[in-house]
């Protein structure tokens, strides 16, 4: 199975144009089987192949590393670690704060931070309304979270004038794009092994709205 593994990751990585050395593709395979050992007591996915990990957790994940911009990135209610996780062992000289209310999430994604020996990223524990940060952040992630409007309002006074927020959704997301008045653009996403629609909303320009 773990050739297995190896040989989707890196396919993966190739189509979605990312370069992968052995060491991350170790780490990979690594963070997944101690996200399948913690999930049978905490439930942390409802995803339980190691295939499906691959595509539907990290492959999805990895498809918005171009797209992030700056030094300091959010990942807002980060879950089991999804996007952060994967795209910090994929950008290790840029700074992560993995954020997510949810105790038993923080809980592994700190193991799994610790194991995983990511110094660039620090797990914090708190609902997003909660939160004060003393530093803006160039990129904000967030990935099945709430509604396109929710997230801009959750989101405007944690980002810096020149970051952007990127949401990940499934299908193109139009009546929640209605109300959008900042800048925005939406690209699709093609992710490996990933028979569904993905799309990514970019908005800029939030801490002047």
């Amino acid at each position: 199975m773990t050739a297995q593994l190896e040989d989707q990751l890196r396919r993966g990585c190739s189509e979605i144009n990312l370069s992968l050395d052995q060491k991350t593709l170790n780490s990979f395979l690594y963070f997944i089987e101690l996200l399948l050992k913690w999930n049978k007591a905490y439930n942390l996915t409802a995803i339980s192949d190691p295939e499906e990990v691959v595509s539907h957790h990290i492959l999805d994940s990895l498809s918005i590393v171009p797209y992030i911009v700056g030094n300091l990135i959010m990942d807002l209610g980060s879950g089991a670690g999804f996007p952060g996780i994967p795209c910090a062992l994929m950008l290790p000289e840029k700074q992560f704060v993995l954020l997510d209310g949810n105790g038993k999430k923080t809980r592994f994604m700190t193991q799994a931070v610790g194991e995983l020996g990511l110094s660039n990223v620090r797990v914090v524990q708190s609902r997003v309304e909660d939160y004060r940060p003393d530093k803006c952040f160039d990129t904000i992630t967030v990935r099945a979270f709430s509604s396109v409007a929710t997230i801009i309002k959750q989101t405007s006074r944690l980002i810096c004038p020149s970051g952007e927020v990127l949401i990940m959704k499934g299908i193109y997301p139009e009546a929640e794009l209605q109300t959008v008045t900042a800048g925005m653009k939406v690209v699709r996403l093609e992710v490996p092994g990933l028979n569904s629609e993905r799309h990514l909303v970019c908005i800029k320009g939030l801490s002047n709205e």
